[in-house]
């Protein structure tokens, strides 16, 4: 068979992928809309075997397998982005979520700050990083990666609630108190919440360190 003809053969085979790829495609986008996320995790994981052309199929993968449930598979498919991307930050803070979740907090923790590497402004993987060092008892570092994301998202509750708890938690009332006294302007039920919560809770060290 002569180069003309292998040239003619590969031709064939990238516009059979591509064609396959885009009927995939279409399907699970239909799957996903219909709510059949094991049918249109079925057509994404097809439409990540037929080869690297980015890792947005994959990354998909991982986030059905995480909704279904399978957290193994999750972690499975994220690594293969990091793998396949690794300068991508977005694939790093997934992968550290779902080993927080697990309980992997060294490896998240490693999943967290090398995403913020890449990307300083993403201010999920901070918040992310916050919680792994609040579950592995580093409290002093989960307030500065809290500032942090409370800087990048000042109306989100989610990390001014996380980081006052952990200044109650440290002994740091007059912080605790200013972060009340700020969500309480925006988000009055949050307020509320981390009334009860830090009257409910005993700090668990007594004031060791230095209010930031």
């Amino acid at each position: 068979m002569g180069a003309d003809s292998h040239a003619l053969t590969a031709g064939r085979g990238r516009v059979a992928r591509v064609s396959e790829r885009w009927w995939l495609t279409s399907v699970a986008t239909l799957q996903v809309l219909l709510g059949r996320k094991r049918a249109a995790l079925y057509a994404y994981e097809r439409i990540a075997a037929l080869g690297p052309r980015g890792t947005s199929a994959l990354a998909t993968v991982g986030n059905l397998r995480a909704e279904l449930g399978d957290a193994d598979g999750a972690i499975a498919a994220f690594r293969g982005v990091t793998t396949i991307d690794p300068s991508g930050a977005e694939g790093w803070y997934n992968l550290g979520f779902l080993l927080e979740k697990q309980g992997e907090l060294d490896e998240a923790e490693a999943c967290f700050r090398r995403a913020v590497k890449l990307r300083p402004n993403l201010d999920l993987a901070w918040y992310g990083l916050g919680l792994t060092l609040i579950r592995l008892g580093r409290l002093s570092d989960a307030v500065d990666a809290l500032k942090r994301n409370t800087e990048l998202q000042p109306f989100s509750p989610y990390g001014w609630y996380q980081l006052a708890m952990t200044h109650h938690h440290l002994g740091h009332t007059a912080e605790v108190r200013r972060i009340h006294d700020s969500l309480r302007k925006f988000e009055p039920r949050y307020a509320a919440t981390l009334l009860r919560d830090t009257q409910n809770t005993t700090p668990a060290s007594p004031r060791s360190e230095p209010c930031p």
